[in-house]
């Protein structure tokens, strides 16, 4: 079975398939940038997108994935130039323990795709689902207005 992530095609065994796509990635492909959180779908540190949707990943078998356009935290910058998210992310100094990160940018990516200049309505719905125990919430707004080029 093939699943395309980051761009790349990736040769996943058979056996695999009903593995969650979390697994995958992290122990299989070694992108572990994705993290393993609650296992239920309900924290975000595992979010990816497919086809451009952020999705659970640790709720998605990867025979689903098949098919799909999987991208994670490993392929959201071009090369050596970090995306405006994770430029807005250190900017605005975001992480403290930094273990819902990746989860929360994908997300905030995400929504950018879909609403290019979000209002603070449009990012608290969009980012409700991704938690984050430090509480950096204010910073992750202002950040994803500032990657928005909109000033907070």
């Amino acid at each position: 079975m093939q699943i395309i992530v980051n761009g790349r095609p990736a040769e996943i065994p058979e056996p695999l398939a009903d593995d969650p796509l979390l697994w995958i990635l992290r122990e299989t492909l070694g992108l572990t940038g994705t993290k393993f959180g609650c296992g239920q779908g309900l924290c975000g540190a595992c979010t990816v997108h497919m086809d451009g949707v952020a999705v659970r990943s640790c709720q998605v078998r990867t025979a689903d994935a098949a098919g799909h356009e999987i991208a994670t935290i490993e392929g959201l910058a071009a090369g050596d130039a970090l995306h405006p998210l994770q430029q807005a992310w250190i900017a605005e100094s975001v992480p403290q323990c930094g273990y819902c990160q990746a989860g929360q940018i994908m997300a905030a990516a995400a929504l950018l795709r879909h609403t290019p200049q979000p209002d603070d309505a449009a990012i608290d719905a969009a980012m409700a689902g991704n938690l984050c125990r430090c509480g950096t919430y204010q910073r992750i707004r202002k950040a994803i207005h500032r990657a928005a080029g909109q000033q907070p």
